[in-house]
């Protein structure tokens, strides 16, 4: 994972150049709609460093999302359409954690991510995806004022 200013997002595919849209992530065979773009709540990861001492030093780039909010309640986006900036995204269903991170990380991340892993989405409309673009849901104004925080990750080979 890297850390990148923006990123190209194309339906049915995902990110450009990242793990799933060639088709070298862990889980690629199962690739489906939610595996396009995640995201993860910033202040999820700033709570498992509190929560867990084998966690203190987890960064943004562990938690393998590919975007990472501030001020966005992810699990009310479920079933939801919402703007990344002009890429508009739905909703497709929690991101719980698997086994994979926690052998890339630590066990604790299996029960510290439990129904706040953040978000699998799917992307409905392409465009580029920059750092401190709004996230707002669409028809609805009360997510009008989220901003992506400081990291976009991508895999990239």
């Amino acid at each position: 994972m890297i850390d990148i200013t923006e990123a190209h997002t194309i339906p049915g595919r995902g990110i450009e150049g990242d793990r799933y849209f060639l088709g070298t992530g862990h889980f690629s065979d199962q690739f489906s709609k939610s595996h396009e773009i995640t995201l993860i709540e910033k202040e999820t990861i700033e709570s498992l460093r509190q929560e867990y001492a084998n966690l203190s030093d987890l960064n943004a780039r562990q938690a393998r999302r590919n975007i990472v909010t501030r001020d966005v309640p992810l699990n009310h986006l479920v079933g939801r359409t919402f703007q990344v900036g002009r890429v508009t995204l739905r909703g497709i269903r929690l991101c719980e954690p698997c086994l994979h991170i926690a052998e890339l990380t630590h066990h604790h991340v299996l029960t510290g991510l439990i129904h706040r892993g953040g978000l699998r989405a799917q992307i409905l409309i392409e465009g580029i995806i920059r750092i401190g673009d709004p996230i707002a849901q669409i028809a609805d104004e009360n997510l009008r004022d989220s901003k992506i925080a400081d990291t976009l990750s991508a895999q990239f080979r």
